[in-house]
């Protein structure tokens, strides 16, 4: 992926509010320490050398109670694909509860690897037809949730209320 391909994610992710961290493995404890509001929900990270710290507790799907989920004010996920020219991140179906995590607390600090991240649609195409013909669905979250259904623009009604990505950029 080019540099130029991170700095229009970032430059999309900034004109949407959102914030945007980009980081190594080694600083990554660091950088999810600043995007996050406690308390905290998280799932499993797939990315070597890369995991939520243990003060974390991890949403476990069906086991894990509601009272977890409606008391997290941050929900941790990974972001299986990025689309720079439009600032989404794309949550993909692993069956952890990430669709859950990513949409109830009212922050969402989404985790993808830079090699994640294509320019645009046509390069987000392969990877969502996979995830397709694996019978799964994906969310595409493009900023915070937004409405305007009721008249003025609201926000966090469908979802978070506001976003924060963090860029790994040696995965």
């Amino acid at each position: 992926m080019s540099a130029d391909t991170v700095s229009v994610f970032r430059d999309s992710l900034r004109e949407l509010d959102v914030g945007f961290t980009r980081t190594t493995t080694v600083e990554f404890d660091r950088a999810l320490s600043d995007a996050i509001v406690e308390p905290v929900l998280g799932t499993e990270l797939p990315f070597d050398g890369v995991s939520l710290p243990d003060s974390i507790p991890r949403f476990e799907g069906r086991d894990s109670t509601v009272d977890a989920l409606e008391n997290a004010k941050t929900g941790v996920t990974h972001a299986s694909l990025a689309i720079a020219d439009y600032g989404t991140v794309v949550i993909g179906p692993t069956g952890a509860g990430e669709e859950r995590v990513s949409l109830h607390p009212d922050r969402h600090v989404a985790v993808v690897a830079e090699r994640d991240v294509v320019p645009g649609m046509t390069g987000a195409f392969g990877r969502l037809e996979a995830i397709a013909r694996s019978g799964g669905s994906a969310i595409f979250a493009t900023g915070a949730s937004a409405t305007a259904d009721m008249g003025s623009l609201v926000h966090g009604v469908h979802g978070p209320k506001n976003v924060h990505v963090i860029l790994i950029s040696d995965r």
